[in-house]
């Protein structure tokens, strides 16, 4: 028992001794010697690896979709909530209810007012809905186009998204049923929640996260 523990033991020993010296020369191979300067253990890698290929101006138009706060990023077009009833019926009710009132998770709730005081900090239990919660209307324009419908993202028209953007806000009780949203008139939307925010002007620094 002592000799056959004796040998595992040994043979344990030099494995780990081995390990240790690859491990070492590995480091070296790569690291700095006495003057500070770097080892070049390699061959200097290339300035491109041949991966990809650079985007096409198509691409990138695709892709540069966003719609600010003031609404610098809308598109041309227009449309109400009566042309929007129709495609929000074929396109979006499916998910998120016939009256907006909210699907099976994850597909939330876009139609209510209530809670009318803003009472998301005391009640864990109100729902946000675009109508409560919502501090910009331009937001509605930016995220449909870009995610929804959400089997078929980036298919609906401008004309389209205006009008179920219409739809959504007249329901709502935002803007009237025949009052026409465009780029120009979506920004001037003043949303029930608008004030309800404070505004992030920290400027950076240590204690900024």
């Amino acid at each position: 028992m002592r000799s056959t523990g004796s040998t595992r033991g040994t043979r344990g020993t030099a494995v780990l001794g081995l390990v240790l010296v690859l491990g070492l020369a590995a480091c070296q191979g790569t690291g700095e010697n006495s003057s500070g300067r770097t080892v070049q253990a390699a061959a200097a890698l290339p300035a491109r690896f041949g991966v990809g290929r650079a985007a096409t101006p198509e691409e990138v138009a695709a892709w540069n979709l966003d719609v600010n706060a003031k609404g610098e990023g809308l598109p041309a077009g227009s449309g109400n909530a009566v042309s929007g009833a129709a495609v929000y019926a074929a396109k979006c009710a499916s998910c998120h209810g016939v009256k907006g009132e909210g699907g099976v998770p994850p597909n939330p709730k876009l139609v209510g007012r209530d809670p009318r005081d803003f009472s998301f900090a005391d009640s864990a239990r109100a729902g946000k809905t675009v109508g409560n919660y919502w501090p910009y209307a331009t937001t509605l324009y930016d995220y449909i186009r870009r995610a929804m419908p959400q089997n078929a993202p980036g298919t609906l028209t401008a004309d389209e998204t205006y009008g179920v953007i219409a739809w959504i806000l007249a329901e709502n009780e935002i803007v009237t049923r025949d009052q026409v949203m465009d780029a120009k008139s979506l920004p001037a939307v003043v949303m029930p929640s608008r004030d309800r925010f404070v505004r992030d002007d920290r400027k950076g620094g240590p204690g900024f996260k």
